[in-house]
């Protein structure tokens, strides 16, 4: 079984600043063994979805 989870990155004005929190985000994940499954974009933010195995 798979969970998921989805996260909501609000962009600001500096996109060296959305890059580097974007970038962040999914080193976090990754190291946690959550791989990105879906990106969308909408005005002024990003939704990225992440999902992994379930444990037990």
């Amino acid at each position: 079984m798979k969970e998921y989870q989805a996260v909501i990155l609000r962009l600001g004005r500096h996109v060296q600043e959305d890059e580097e929190a974007l970038t962040d985000l999914l080193n976090e994940r990754s190291r946690g063994g959550w791989a990105p499954v879906m990106v969308s974009q909408g005005e002024g933010r990003i939704t990225v979805v992440f999902a992994r195995e379930a444990e037990g």
